[in-house]
């Protein structure tokens, strides 16, 4: 029987943040293939565009901030009156802006920390009402939330601070019957694509990983996804509390 030929998530109703590209987006497209009625948020205008016409006219698409938490409570409305509950809620919006630890100013460390922990605390506290007592929360962390990443002392601060808060959640919320876990995604073939950084300095990057690497290559998205579809399915019933990494084994010890 093949697992990814089936429908795992017919009948659940899905709602990814940061989903309009990237990991996000592929995780939809999944989702949407196993049977999820599915909503999406993100910022770009054209980005969500281009997701609505991938994703077709059924899933609901939300220009939203994940910075904001008036956004946050407008969407989570739209999908209570669309779908009037959730089983699946992935927290995957994120910004990196990667600098020097020296030169961080207040106002990217706020932009950074409002997206990538407050907007992630507030869109799964936002969330609780329309979540089914089966539901499965998961969050996109990072493999920086555990290892040294020199320019990027804030975005691992908050990934770090994202990791701590499934394991705190997983226990708070499990009385309810929902399961909080997380995904941490390794180098990604979508890297720096959304950074700001110069092309040569991504080049760059991409060289380092996949030297270091074991498998000697970078991940792609739908090798993310398909761990996610694993955590939202029921497939997934006992994992509580979990941060399963996708990285090729790149943060494993160097003996």
């Amino acid at each position: 029987m093949d697992y990814f030929n089936m429908q795992r998530l017919l009948g659940k109703t899905a709602m990814i943040t940061g989903a309009s590209a990237g990991i996000g987006l592929v995780t939809a497209k999944l989702f949407r293939e196993h049977g999820a009625r599915l909503a999406i948020t993100g910022r770009d205008a054209q980005n969500l565009a281009h997701a609505q016409q991938e994703l077709g006219d059924e899933t609901l698409v939300l220009q939203s901030d994940t910075s904001v938490v008036g956004d946050i409570e407008s969407a989570m409305r739209e999908i209570q009156t669309k779908f009037g509950h959730l089983d699946i809620l992935m927290v995957n919006a994120a910004i990196a802006r990667p600098a020097p630890f020296e030169q961080v100013t207040e106002a990217q460390f706020d932009e950074i920390n409002a997206t990538n922990f407050k907007g992630a605390f507030f869109t799964i506290q936002k969330a609780l009402p329309l979540l089914s007592n089966n539901a499965s929360v998961i969050v996109t962390t990072s493999i920086s939330n555990r290892k040294g990443s020199p320019n990027y002392s804030v975005y691992a601060a908050c990934k770090a601070a994202q990791r701590s808060l499934v394991q705190t959640l997983a226990m708070e919320l499990i009385g309810r019957g929902i399961r909080v876990n997380a995904v941490s995604p390794g180098p990604i073939s979508t890297l720096g694509r959304r950074s700001g950084m110069p092309e040569e300095a991504i080049q760059a990057m991409r060289e380092n990983f996949e030297r270091k690497s074991p498998m000697k290559r970078f991940g792609e998205p739908d090798e993310v996804a398909k761990v996610a579809l694993f955590l939202a399915s029921d497939d997934s019933s006992y994992v509580v509390g979990a941060e399963i990494v996708v990285d090729g084994g790149i943060s494993l010890p160097i003996l």
